[in-house]
């Protein structure tokens, strides 16, 4: 059992590390196109340094670890770092959340190397819409998560942030995509992280009205799926293919958030719609002991704040989404 509790009683059994702030690709609720800002290599966390984190977290009780960025796979020899953490003592779920850009040449050595299952942003099946939304190429996705398919990567969940009257009328298209190759689909509200994020909320739908519709159109009944994160579930009958609704606005589930996050240069944020952080990368170069570690762990948890904010101050989040972690 975790040892993290926060201040308002939620067990923190789940993290979140982004291993890069870069992408290849420029979705446009999370990054400018032109945007180079990056921090440097010198500032980011090594592997070996990310691997101390997570086995004082793992030590605390954490079973559950995500790799994000930006893209993951941007950060050389990615997969070395999933073998280094998949090996930790106490640790029962490692994970990866990816655009599957470069899924086609590397899904392979993350099964290998541990990696349980991915999540996938796919935010349309028009190529011309998907080039427009993110400036990539629609069949480097396609091709990826059929090569994580193949691998045995499972679940693989479809992650798509819907958008009024720009991808809203693809998701019975989602839905009937992720039935035919076997993968779980999550749909997400658009939330106000950062300039993009506050300009993508002029796209906000409420999923609420999503669901509705889905449900002229397919038999839902509720569903469940393991894992750590805040979707809502339903089974599309007949199948065996869940749909996930995240609603941070609509329905927020503050109350039962479970995770922190960690960006590239080791800073842990507690909440996506807060402020709240600390900073580990200078105790860890200053030579904390591994106590002195797990207590720091302790001291930025009970930061976590009990709800966040983005509907009453959407303008209080300044980082971009990239630089958190997804």
């Amino acid at each position: 059992m975790t040892q993290l509790i926060d201040q308002f009683g939620r067990s923190i059994d789940y993290v979140r590390v982004s291993v890069t702030d870069r992408c290849d690709l420029r979705c446009s609720y999370c990054m400018p196109k032109q945007f180079h800002d990056f921090h440097e290599p010198e500032e980011w966390l090594s592997f070996d340094e990310l691997e101390r984190v997570i086995a004082a977290f793992t030590r605390l009780g954490t079973r559950r670890v995500r790799l994000t960025g930006g893209e993951p796979l941007v950060r050389k020899d990615l997969p070395r770092l999933a073998s280094q953490l998949s090996a930790l003592p106490g640790l029962e779920d490692l994970s990866l959340s990816t655009n599957c850009t470069r899924m086609n040449k590397h899904a392979e050595e993350l099964k290998l190397a541990g990696i349980d299952r991915i999540n996938v942003s796919l935010d349309s099946l028009d190529a011309d819409k998907f080039k427009q939304l993110t400036g990539g190429k629609l069949e480097k996705v396609l091709n990826g998560l059929m090569a994580a398919k193949d691998a045995g990567l499972s679940p693989i969940k479809v992650n798509m942030v819907v958008m009024k009257d720009i991808n809203d009328n693809e998701v019975e298209a989602m839905v009937d995509f992720c039935i035919e190759h076997g993968f779980t689909l999550r749909f997400i509200e658009t939330m106000p992280v950062g300039d993009m994020g506050r300009k993508a909320t002029d796209q906000f739908i409420d999923l609420k009205v999503i669901k509705q519709r889905l449900e002229k159109s397919f038999d839902l009944v509720p569903g469940v799926m393991p894992g750590g994160g805040p979707a809502r579930y339903m089974n599309v009958v007949d199948t065996n293919i869940n749909i996930g609704f995240i609603t941070p606005l609509s329905q927020h589930f503050c109350e039962t958030c479970n995770r922190v996050r960690i960006s590239v240069d080791g800073t842990i944020y507690t909440c996506l719609g807060q402020n709240h952080n600390f900073e580990l990368r200078p105790l860890l170069r200053a030579g904390i002991s591994d106590a002195e570690l797990e207590q720091a762990i302790r001291t930025a948890v009970n930061l976590k704040p009990e709800k966040h904010e983005f509907n009453e101050h959407p303008e209080k989040v300044l980082r971009f989404m990239s630089y958190t972690g997804g």
